[in-house]
């Protein structure tokens, strides 16, 4: 089945332009439960309630209002909110380029395609050869459906990516982390571990990197409606090693015999 565009723009820097169709990249495959009265099975509704009077409010009367102090609240209406949107656009304008690898994994947040629009097929690929030997990637700023973003447009596979980037204030710099303590690593210590890193080397394999957890799900959710009795299964606790040596040398072992059933 072929890819749908979810939305257009035009890709613009300088006095360059390129118009593009935006892809979703990655989608969310998580079971979806349906609520039921425990009697009789029917779908229940969620309804927001007065916690004063118990009763039920109805849509139109509700109003948005974030609390400034203890019971004081400033209501934002519909026309309030329509006030500070952005004004529509179709523009995502490139307001520079970077080193790759220059923007942190923390700064990303969602990525999408981008596929080249009617007639667009040539600059396309000519900006993806750009970036290619280039090795940089650009700083793009576009509105989407009411919503600014900011976000880093680069190369994947020979195809150009949009990844939206999260907001300066939502990220939490390193710095602000506790410096891990205790002793430094022996040289056996050290060596160790290089090995088991040296022993797990190798290529990404994403079949590999399941939903095990949904797996599970849908496998019960089939038994139970096939009528099929179900087991419970207690999780095996691990055991705990009694030093870093110990731990390296038993995760080493087990490393090697994985290897050797392999081969």
């Amino acid at each position: 089945m072929a890819a749908r565009s979810i939305w257009k723009g035009v890709l613009s820097f300088d006095s360059a332009s390129l118009p593009v169709k935006l892809y979703s990249s990655a989608q969310d495959r998580s079971v979806r439960f349906r609520l039921l009265h425990d009697q009789d099975m029917a779908p229940v509704r969620q309804h927001m309630v007065n916690p004063q009077t118990g009763k039920k409010v109805a849509p139109e009367d509700i109003e948005r209002g974030v609390e400034v102090e203890p019971g004081v609240f400033v209501i934002l209406g519909k026309e309030d909110l329509a006030s500070v949107e952005p004004e529509p656009s179709r523009a995502i304008e490139i307001t520079r380029f970077v080193p790759r690898g220059e923007i942190g994994h923390q700064w990303y947040q969602r990525p999408y395609y981008l596929g080249p629009d009617e007639g667009a097929r040539e600059d396309y690929w000519a900006l993806a050869a750009a970036l290619e030997e280039s090795g940089r990637e650009g700083i793009a700023r576009w509105v989407m459906r009411k919503q600014e973003y900011a976000g880093a447009l680069r190369l994947h596979e020979g195809y150009l990516m949009l990844i939206t980037l999260r907001h300066q204030g939502e990220v939490i710099s390193s710095s602000d982390l506790e410096p891990p303590g205790g002793r430094a690593l022996s040289a056996k210590e050290l060596k160790m571990a290089e090995q088991l890193v040296a022993a797990l080397e190798d290529e990404f394999r994403p079949d590999e990197y399941r939903d095990e957890f949904r797996d599970r799900v849908l496998e019960l959710i089939e038994k139970k409606a096939r009528g099929e009795k179900i087991t419970l299964r207690k999780p095996v606790a691990k055991k705990t090693e009694g030093s870093l040596t110990d731990a390296l040398s038993a995760s080493l072992a087990a490393v090697r015999k994985k290897g050797k059933s392999r081969g």
